[in-house]
């Protein structure tokens, strides 16, 4: 029997990381997958840009299989908790990250660029790659700089048309691991749809890079404007840049959806808007506004999330934010990639090895398990993301001076706890996805080797 043909679109963090797996399965070299990851970016690009992220709980354990524990904690950003501040850059509470990992706070003890990360990821899935070509696998094939621009599916197969090279290709499965406005999900299960699956939380966001100045420490300040305007600053991790998150809850102003779609104005018309929201707000937002009209990292978009009733149509299937974006907001998006890549790579181990003709069973087992972990990503807190971004001057003063009470006094800290785990709410969410035994080689020796050299 031939070896499975798998298509995976998107090599981030998902795609590279559920392709690592299929490939540590414990299978017999020559039944191993052949495996094609798409990525529409070029290689000079794909992977240098991205805002903080952050791996906790499940993420945690599932990095460490990989062997990439320790690449990514010598990669992290260093943020060192975060600060509450005012017009004025006065410091009304700081909330420091838990180094130790029993509590998961705003701050997790690894935070990492996700452009970084999915570097790793991606490097990682090719010395995998070289080392199952070495026993006889075919390995990963890469190919960047182009996407598909037709998907049809005929019985056992999916047909696939290359948009730039106009080459078409049949595979035993497509994954799609192209992000929250992914194109595989618009071309199979349709344009018209996306006004149902995509849920908007009422915030519009532009997420870009500054020069970092002197008094850009390893502290994320959070500054909050009347009107539930906002803007975070973090550190790179490598003491050149800062990273912004510019905000606005806002669902009166017609003007942030139309921003959004292509032929509005495009990024300069997204620029704009932001810059009318933040010109009157002070803390540092003329130099904000001023670095964020010189930028070539700027990415805008509605704060959403991706809800279906199924995440597999055909041997199409849905993978990370494609398919169950929880949105910025939830602190689990990491985590979400990691887990589904890894359970999905192990449900489909019965089909790769030839135990079953059946592919459907596997990708309605997938669609089971992680159905319960979805829905808990996707609850937020009760409010959010308005509560904690309050309208006028006066409620942000009433929300400054509660949080730092409750954080003076370590309350904050022991609701996060107890919350994340009766309600499996939260960052500390993260904690309760299991991670099961599929067989998968553990590459945490490797890296152990690695280390010894």
């Amino acid at each position: 029997m031939a070896p499975v043909n798998i298509l995976i679109v998107g090599c981030g963090i998902a795609g590279p990381t559920l392709a690592s797996f299929l490939l540590l399965a414990n299978i017999p070299a020559e039944q191993k997958p052949r495996i094609t990851i798409l990525e529409r970016e070029s290689t000079g690009i794909a992977h240098l840009r991205g805002q903080n992220i952050d791996i906790r709980g499940a993420g945690v354990t599932i990095i460490r299989k990989l062997g990439l524990e320790a690449q990514i904690r010598a990669s992290t950003t260093g943020e060192e908790g975060v600060r509450m501040v005012d017009e004025r850059n006065r410091i009304w509470t700081e909330n420091p990250a838990d180094k130790t990992g029993t509590i998961q706070t705003g701050t997790s003890d690894i935070e990492i660029l996700r452009g970084k990360l999915a570097e790793l990821c991606w490097r990682n899935s090719q010395r995998i790659s070289a080392e199952a070509e070495r026993e006889g696998a075919a390995g990963i094939e890469y190919i960047f700089g182009d996407y598909l621009d037709d998907i049809q599916q005929h019985g056992n197969q999916v047909t696939v048309r290359f948009a730039k090279s106009r080459e078409t290709r049949s595979f035993d499965l497509l994954v799609g691991a192209d992000g929250m406005q992914s194109r595989t999900r618009k071309m199979v299960w349709g344009e018209e749809g996306e006004k149902d699956r995509l849920k908007r939380l009422g915030m519009f966001a532009g997420f870009f890079s500054i020069p970092r100045k002197d008094h850009d420490d390893n502290w994320r300040r959070w500054f909050h404007a009347p009107g539930r305007r906002g803007i975070m600053l973090r550190p790179d991790g490598l003491g050149v840049r800062s990273t912004i998150l510019m905000y606005v809850v806002n669902e009166t102003d017609p003007r942030f959806v139309e921003v959004a779609t292509r032929g509005n104005g495009g990024i300069q018309a997204q620029k704009a808007l932001l810059e009318e929201y933040f010109k009157d707000a002070g803390w540092e937002c003329d130099r904000i506004i001023r670095e964020m009209k010189a930028t070539d990292d700027f990415y805008y978009d509605a704060v959403s999330q991706v809800k279906m009733d199924s995440w597999s149509k055909g041997r199409v299937v849905l993978l990370g934010d494609a398919g169950y974006c929880a949105s910025p907001i939830s602190g689990l998006g990491t985590t979400l990639a990691f887990s589904a890549a890894y359970k999905l790579a192990g449900y489909l181990q019965p089909y790769i090895k030839g135990e079953t003709s059946d592919i459907s069973a596997a990708l309605a087992q997938y669609n089971d398990q992680m159905r319960p972990i979805v829905e808990d990503a996707q609850q937020l807190a009760p409010g959010m993301p308005h509560l904690i971004n309050p309208e006028t001057a006066w409620g942000i003063w009433i929300m400054r001076s509660l949080v730092s009470a409750l954080s003076y006094t370590r309350t904050f800290f022991y609701m996060i706890k107890l919350f994340g785990r009766i309600l499996h709410l939260g960052p500390q969410a993260a904690d309760y996805v299991p991670v099961e035994d599929f067989g998968f080689k553990d590459m945490s020796m490797w890296e152990v080797q690695d280390t010894a050299e």
